[in-house]
């Protein structure tokens, strides 16, 4: 798998993006002008924010060589992505998924995802001198999970451990943003929503390396399966949230309130309550080094060649080994944890 090194991104409204004599070509709404050799670069993602302007040739020429396209609001929140015609092409990958969910195969990927997130729990726990759980109790409860509703249990032995998790964690950030618990859709406070917004970023990079990968984006083994839900893709963040948790614990230490801002948002038809953000300015730094997160290297050994790679480059690589592993190329599939 060739690694892709530079990355597109159109921040400024009125951006344009286009394509001149093998050229990508930005060009910003003071007319200053940057060009990018399509066969002197490894051009590997191209962000495109709300207000930007790109050609149909750009487009075309993205498609064909294979480059990953984003589509982000002013905020910096994925929203769509630009997916290749070949991007289903794997029959026997997604054949070996799907048998995978009724062979007892599912039920194992299930429980290496469950053991591995509280495995990663545990580092940022230690590394920050808070209470761990009890590792080997935790696994010999993920261990005895052998019948009924197996993925439920699951969850909940998932979900009693991260309970504990972030009532530890959350006291890591500035007083003024700790909440008790942790909250997904819809959550009412910053800190929550801080997280969320972070999540949104590992989704699409996650999204992305299944689709690569030639897999069922909505066809998981842990999550459940529910319209509009990509239950592999959220089965297989779990696996690297830790990492994004880390990165917010040391991004949101100069955080102060005047930072965040309230909407007032409709939450049915006749209710209207407040929601609190990270404000604007500060959301579009975050974000951008978030991005930039994901070019941070990790001591962990390549598949083909070299002791370390990028945790986007982690991500991508272990989409792959489990997609090897649904096919039968591989006995076992043990997800590579980063230190």
């Amino acid at each position: 798998m060739k690694t892709k090194v530079l990355k597109i991104t159109l921040d400024g409204r009125g951006s344009y993006l286009g394509m001149e004599k093998g050229c990508f070509v930005v060009r910003d709404k003071e007319n200053n002008v940057q060009k990018y050799p399509l066969f002197e670069n490894e051009i590997g993602e191209v962000v495109l924010k709300s207000g930007n302007l790109v050609s149909t040739g750009a487009l075309a020429s993205l498609g064909f060589w294979d480059i990953d396209v984003l589509i982000v609001t002013q905020r910096g929140q994925p929203v769509a992505m630009l997916k290749g015609l070949d991007d289903d092409s794997h029959v026997k990958t997604r054949m070996g998924q799907y048998e995978a969910s009724k062979n007892g195969k599912g039920i194992s990927i299930a429980k290496k995802i469950v053991a591995s997130r509280i495995e990663s729990e545990n580092i940022i726990l230690r590394k920050y001198g808070l209470r761990q759980h009890d590792l080997l109790t935790v696994m010999r409860a993920i261990e005895g999970v052998n019948s009924g509703a197996m993925t439920t249990k699951l969850m909940a032995i998932e979900g009693h451990c991260s309970k504990h998790y972030f009532k530890q964690v959350f006291q890591l950030f500035p007083s003024f943003m700790r909440v008790e618990n942790r909250k997904t859709f819809k959550a009412y406070d910053g800190l929550n929503n801080l997280f969320n917004l972070a999540y949104t970023i590992l989704k699409w990079k996650v999204y992305r390396a299944i689709i690569r990968a030639k897999l069922e984006p909505y066809l998981g083994f842990l999550h459940s399966e529910a319209w509009g839900k990509p239950s592999l893709v959220c089965d297989f963040m779990e696996l690297y949230r830790y990492l994004v948790e880390d990165f917010l614990i040391q991004n949101s230490a100069s955080l102060r309130k005047k930072d965040f801002m309230m909407k007032h948002e409709d939450f049915s038809k006749s209710k209207v309550g407040q929601r609190e953000y990270l404000n604007d300015s500060k959301t579009t730094d975050l974000t951008r080094k978030l991005y930039g997160y994901f070019e941070s290297t990790v001591e962990i050994p390549r598949m083909k060649h070299g002791k370390r790679q990028t945790v986007e480059t982690l991500i991508n690589e272990e989409a792959f080994l489990l997609a090897q592993f649904l096919r039968d190329e591989h006995e076992t599939w043990n997800p590579r944890i980063a230190l």
